[in-house]
């Protein structure tokens, strides 16, 4: 029997699944505790490896405490597709930075943050990638 391919929808509910399980602040392995998985089922679910049967989505949204629905929902924000946004999310490095970010309360000092990470990522793109990794001591 030939190994099926993960579903493009299986993937986009594992990283909503992924997304939605670091804003509640949850590791692989606790949210696997509280399901009775391995932390590795949990990972295969994020990757969309596995799919999530029905009766364990609403067990894993009951947990996160969000709607099932929210794992399907789509829409569309200034042009980014919901697959694309909930990749960017699905860091905590990427949720941690989104979260300061939002404790900004002054507008001048969101705008000098915003050009200073859109400079930064400007120059990665100019910059060739070294053959061998850089280590900043």
């Amino acid at each position: 029997m030939p190994k099926r391919s993960p579903d493009q929808l299986d993937i986009e509910v594992g990283l909503r699944l992924r997304t939605f399980r670091l804003q509640k602040g949850l590791s692989q392995e606790k949210l696997g505790d509280q399901l009775g998985l391995t932390f590795q089922q949990v990972q295969k679910y994020e990757k969309g490896i596995n799919r999530i049967g029905a009766g364990r989505l609403q067990r894993i949204a009951d947990i996160l405490e969000i709607p099932v629905a929210d794992f399907f929902t789509s829409h569309k924000q200034e042009g980014v597709a919901p697959a694309e946004l909930f990749k960017l999310l699905g860091t905590a490095a990427a949720l941690r930075l989104l979260r300061a970010y939002s404790r900004i309360r002054e507008p001048k000092q969101q705008q000098a943050i915003m050009r200073l990470v859109e400079s930064i990522a400007a120059d990665n793109d100019r910059v060739p990638k070294s053959p061998l990794p850089f280590r900043a001591r």
